[in-house]
């Protein structure tokens, strides 16, 4: 098989839709009633507004560099450039994780989410797995999915980018709907107390936000595939974060309107159940429930595009097995990439649920780990290269760097025993362990095998502007 190439096909609204999208999954819908309960209805939005800063100093390290190295795979160039093989390895590696968690987790989300339009449609009892009944219904849904978006993926970005900007629109328009209608028969006397639990209620839904803006970074992935002005990049991946704080402010503020407190407490969909309440109609819950089923899909493609390109990126330095570094001669696709990704999700839903909310925890760190190492390699590079080209050049670099790398570390910090976010031993840190074990054991096998041939292939890509020449022959 001949080795393609990446084609730059992807426009303005592509992009933004492949961000956004990626950012507004399903936790709008089920998790806003508790983020009003917890802070207030003013003390969630606030909330929202103080993560949303922490998410765009980090984006505007990323902005920077994705517009100076717009080259497939993002962090893993940036951290190379800056900390050579071993940062680059770490930062990449564990952002895979993170990837992978979230597109192995849609694959159980959807199955669980058709429940609430269909219930009682799980028949034919499997197993059970960490408390978790899996039947084969249920399974058969998050397979015949996950299949769906592996191949969507393999046909090609602009076949991707379709399906993301087609979803993304009908989810802003049903948002959209609710926000306004909201607006106008919501009652303000809903919204009482503005603030609840003090510092405390404050705290326990700020550190929510930055998992729900997850997703801007798949942007500098497919950096290869964009076909716009490098300016251009950064400024359209800090307009998907500042989007992102808009949407869930928003939503926010349309449950607290439209649900008193004690019926957001009382409801497992307080979202859907507010949408019912401003229309008047149980449609219109089914409906939104069918957005939150689009935000599935569109965070579920997004992250599949930016686990695909990561994997392909490291097999292209060689850090990784050379067959995950091929092209589709065809579809211009990292089809190998795609098929590992999407196999994972593939086998996820036979795990049930709560097996993968493990995983996704896990992940959450690999991806907080990642924007810590972006964020040092802003400051490193800032400083030993101040003249490397930057056409999206951050105003305040030094002040934005420390800030987002400091907001980082704490998020990574949250992970760690003794935090209420702490990962749960022994099964999520096992995964956390056993990803590290399985990256060293990669790590020295490609120190070895091929010694020096990711600082060869980083400085080849930095020059041509590619990553997708072949360096190897096809396998």
């Amino acid at each position: 098989m001949s080795q393609g190439n990446f084609e730059r096909v992807l426009n303005k609204k592509e992009v933004l839709a492949l961000a956004f999208g990626a950012m507004i999954g399903w936790g709008w819908v089920v998790l806003a009633g508790g983020w009003v309960n917890s802070a207030g209805a003013l003390g969630a939005m606030f909330a929202f507004a103080i993560g949303g800063v922490a998410v765009v100093l980090i984006g505007l390290t990323y902005a920077e560099l994705a517009a100076a190295m717009p080259l497939t795979g993002g962090e893993h160039v940036y951290s190379h450039r800056a900390f050579g093989m071993g940062g680059s390895f770490l930062c990449t590696w564990a952002i895979i994780l993170g990837y992978i968690s979230v597109v192995a987790f849609e694959a159980v989300a959807l199955p669980t989410v058709v429940e609430h339009l269909f219930p009682n449609y799980k028949v034919g009892f499997l197993w059970t797995v960490a408390g978790w009944d899996v039947y084969f219904t249920w399974a058969a849904v998050g397979v015949i999915g996950a299949i769906g978006m592996t191949w969507v993926n393999i046909l090609g970005i602009k076949s991707s980018a379709l399906l993301q900007k087609v979803v993304t629109l009908l989810i802003l328009a049903v948002g959209l709907m609710l926000i306004t209608g909201a607006l106008f028969t919501g009652e303000t006397a809903n919204m009482e107390p503005l603030f609840v639990n003090g510092l405390k209620g404050l705290l326990a839904v700020v550190i929510m936000t930055p998992f729900m803006f997850v997703g801007f970074d798949v942007i500098p992935q497919a950096a290869e595939e964009i076909n716009l002005p490098p300016k251009q990049i950064g400024g359209i991946l800090i307009l998907s974060v500042v989007m992102a704080v808009a949407w869930y402010i928003g939503v926010v503020l349309a449950v607290a309107l439209a649900l008193s407190a004690e019926e957001s407490a009382a409801s497992s969909l307080p979202t859907a159940d507010a949408m019912t309440a401003v229309f008047g109609g149980g449609w219109a819950g089914k409906l939104l429930v069918l957005a939150g089923i689009g935000g599935i899909i569109t965070s579920w493609n997004a992250f599949l595009i930016g686990g695909s390109r990561a994997v392909y990126a490291m097999a292209h330095a060689k850090m990784l097995p050379a067959f995950l570094g091929k092209l589709h001669p065809k579809y211009n696709t990292p089809v190998n990439a795609i098929l590992m990704v999407g196999a994972l999700s593939i086998i996820a839903p036979l795990f049930g649920r709560q097996a993968l909310v493990w995983l996704v925890d896990a992940g959450g760190l690999g991806i907080v780990v990642a924007y810590a190492t972006v964020a040092a390699s802003f400051l490193v590079l800032r400083r030993r290269e101040p003249e490397m080209p930057r056409p999206f050049r951050v105003a305040y670099g030094e002040a934005v760097g420390w800030g987002a790398l400091v907001l980082a570390c704490g998020i990574v910090l949250l992970y760690m025993p003794g935090s209420p976010a702490a990962l749960i031993w022994p099964y999520e840190w096992a995964i956390a362990g056993g990803w590290a074990l399985l990256g060293l054991g990669f790590y020295l096998w490609s120190r070895t095998v091929h010694p020096g041939a990711s600082h060869e292939v980083i400085v080849k890509e930095l020059s041509t502007g590619h990553s997708d020449i072949e360096e190897t022959p096809a396998a």
